[in-house]
């Protein structure tokens, strides 16, 4: 058995970069992007400065986040241990990319698919070394056979003092650095000195100095950019299956109720609501792919492993039962519809809350990895049911109105606890420093002003005032409206802060 693995020795690295030119004119990698690249950090003060290179790229980890959740299997373990891909079967989710704790793949725009480091795979079965190895003047790098004893870098790596990027994330990472700087594998102790300096190609959101209180000990002085990934594509879909969600969630609770006999704004109504705003997240989901064409992968060739698969059949499910509680009300059967509750509301609360389970297999944004994130998208997902039912109530008769405003209500409440509670938690540094984005920094008029005022006080203040003076459907729809719009900006700004802060 074989399982390959790099041993980086930064001691040996002079920054040549060598290896990145070899692994471009390699793989043809286009500008922009890289497979490999060299890092550059300086600390201390003059005149006592030092600066310290360390190469950076896939870990081809034991306990690979990527290939879990990936929904095509497009990144799956090659025989010698080593992570490969597959363009062929890359639908170009990006889910690999934040599920990564390393910043190790990127998107190919030649080819739209998910691309990275993979060892040279194609030289390894001809008996050759991969190219950086080859032309890397220091010899710097080198291959380590982890499963043999006596082969001289796996030596190296269990007699000297090496380390690993990231130890924390516990994917069991295989390249080993020797004689690296610390601060030079995380890059929350390094930052880019707000100095014009021309280069450090990196994200806007990389961390500038000084920031005194973040423990940064140095200043990253090359590296290079990693782009967000997931953008407001994301944040609406969050949005627009909480809403479909929500809508049934609230008309299966109003047929417990006794009201199934009401046909236009319990039987027809919701599923037709549901079934738009369903319409509008399959619209979106594949939207969001660098490969919509390969769409039906998914069900072609999907692995259950992942929770996009899982989420996509969750959503055909309710889909489905949402189809079965049209037909219920169109023809008038109440019976139909006492039968479908139980069944349709759980459904719809595995649309609602499945994306917990996806972002917590993206392993390298641990704001995302928050316990409270199922019961923030179920209290999301009936705050939208209340909304839905509160702008119907408008246009129609809705039975038990009040209920309905406490729907609306109470998911506020709960969302509002929830949020509270998430904020005032300690978590990762990397948690800190994304609540700090989203509450402080690039994200904080989006979050107070639209999340919270707009999205959670505003509804909040209307419903109860509707309640209390038992005044006519206007400010409750309203305060749904409200409720929406300010969950996609909260939304937005948790999906923005959670990828704003640096991996490598």
């Amino acid at each position: 058995m074989t399982r390959l693995g790099f041993l980086l020795d930064s001691d040996s690295c002079v920054g040549c970069h060598a290896c990145t030119v070899a692994c471009k004119s390699e793989h043809d990698v286009p500008l922009g992007v890289n497979r490999t690249w060299v890092k550059y950090i300086e600390t201390g003060s003059f005149p006592n400065v030092s600066r310290h290179f360390s190469v950076m790229r896939c870990n081809h980890c034991e306990d690979a986040p990527c290939m879990a959740i990936c929904p095509t299997s497009a990144l799956y373990r090659a025989d010698n241990g080593v992570v490969d891909f597959d363009d062929n079967d890359c639908i170009g989710c990006k889910g690999c990319m934040n599920a990564c704790p390393y910043d190790a793949l990127y998107i190919n725009p030649a080819t739209n698919t998910a691309n990275k480091c993979n060892f040279c795979n194609h030289r390894i079965d001809q008996g050759l070394e991969p190219s950086c190895v080859v032309v890397c003047p220091t010899e710097a790098i080198k291959v380590a056979d982890l499963d043999d004893p006596l082969n001289e870098a796996t030596k190296i790596i269990a007699r000297d003092d090496t380390a690993v990027r990231a130890p924390e994330q516990n994917t069991n990472p295989k390249v080993y650095y020797r004689g690296a700087d610390q601060a030079s594998l995380d890059p929350l102790r390094t930052a880019i000195a707000a100095d014009g300096m021309i280069w450090a190609d990196t994200t806007p959101d990389h961390p500038t100095l000084p920031p005194d209180t973040h423990g940064v000990i140095g200043r990253t002085t090359y590296t290079t950019t990693h782009a967000m990934t997931w953008k407001e594509k994301v944040s609406g879909y969050l949005v627009t299956k909480a809403v479909a969600a929500g809508a049934m969630l609230v008309a299966a609770l109003l047929v417990l109720l006794g009201h199934e006999g009401e046909r236009a704004a319990v039987g027809v109504v919701p599923p037709m609501v549901a079934g738009v705003f369903l319409a509008l997240t399959g619209v979106l989901l594949v939207a969001d792919l660098k490969q919509p064409g390969r769409f039906h992968y998914l069900l072609t060739k999907g692995s259950w492993e992942s929770w996009l698969v899982k989420g996509a059949y969750i959503l055909m499910g309710f889909a489905a039962l949402t189809a079965l509680w049209w037909i219920g009300g169109l023809v008038d059967s109440g019976g139909l519809l006492q039968v479908l509750a139980i069944p349709t509301a759980l459904f719809a609360a595995g649309s609602a809350g499945y994306t917990a389970y996806l972002f917590a297999q993206c392993e390298g944004r641990d704001l995302w990895q928050t316990p409270l994130l199922l019961p923030i998208l179920l209290a999301q997902a009936v705050t939208a049911g209340g909304a839905v039912f509160t702008i119907v109530d408008l246009f129609m008769d809705v039975p038990a109105p009040t209920a309905v405003r406490w729907a609306l209500l109470g998911g506020v409440i709960a969302t509002g606890a929830l949020l509270a509670t998430e904020l005032s938690s300690h978590g990762t540094r990397h948690v800190e420093l994304a609540v700090e984005a989203m509450t402080k920094g690039q994200w904080k008029n989006q979050f107070w002003g639209g999340g919270v005022l707009l999205g959670l006080v505003v509804p909040a203040v209307l419903t109860v005032i509707a309640l209390a003076a038992d005044l006519g459907p206007g400010l409750p729809a309203l305060g749904g409206l409200a409720a929406v719009v300010g969950m996609w900006l909260y939304e937005d700004s948790f999906i923005r802060a959670g990828q704003s802060v640096p991996l490598s």
